[in-house]
């Protein structure tokens, strides 16, 4: 699907589920039943030789799905989400079905990569801009590029969230208000409101 190395880059600009949710639908309603073997095969950067025990993965390398890497990627670049207010905004979204302390280590593995491979963005082939959450030639993303990939004070403010929600033993109420209020219901735009 990306197409980085390239003099002009088409689909750079969007989310991998959406290119997947266009692929299934051309296949289907424009007759092109290609699209749809296209959409099914695994996303590989095909860095490495395909083996007859091995072939490479990109959800495998970088240890998130690509459902999960949209989530992440709408709340740092769209809603200008940090490490503690995602955290916070995850635990409201997946409390359901992962425990705090399951969402903090997506978050803390999430802003790892993020910082170890920020740099990268600061020179990026020429693309198409068709949504916000695109990725851009930092005209107006003017976040630094460097970071430190601990992230001391955030992840121990995270960890300290953890120790409270597991404290009040939120699983066992299954109340996503009580995860919003413990994590002090601060929503991806920081209003207040973990709806938004």
């Amino acid at each position: 699907y990306d197409c980085s190395s390239a003099d002009i880059n088409p689909i750079g600009s969007l989310s991998k589920q959406d290119l997947r949710a266009f692929l299934r639908w051309a296949a289907i309603h424009l007759g092109y039943s290609s699209l749809a073997y296209i959409e099914a095969a695994p996303p590989t950067a095909e860095l490495e030789p395909i083996r007859s025990n091995y072939t490479q993965c990109d959800e495998v390398d970088i240890g998130m799905s690509y459902e999960e890497l949209s989530v992440y990627g709408r709340l740092r670049k769209t809603f200008r989400c940090g490490p503690v207010s995602m955290f916070q905004n995850l635990c409201y979204r997946w409390g359901a079905r992962l425990s705090p302390s399951q969402v903090a280590e997506k978050v803390k593995h999430f802003f790892k990569y993020y910082s170890i491979n920020r740099h990268k963005m600061t020179t990026m082939t020429p693309f198409y801009h068709a949504e916000s959450y695109s990725p851009e030639d930092n005209r107006f993303d003017l976040r630094q590029f460097l970071y430190n990939t601990r992230w001391p004070y955030q992840f121990q403010k995270i960890d300290e969230l953890v120790h409270e929600l597991d404290v009040k033993d939120v699983q066992k109420l299954g109340n996503h208000d009580t995860v919003a209020a413990l994590s002090n219901g601060v929503g991806a735009t920081g209003s207040g409101n973990p709806n938004v």
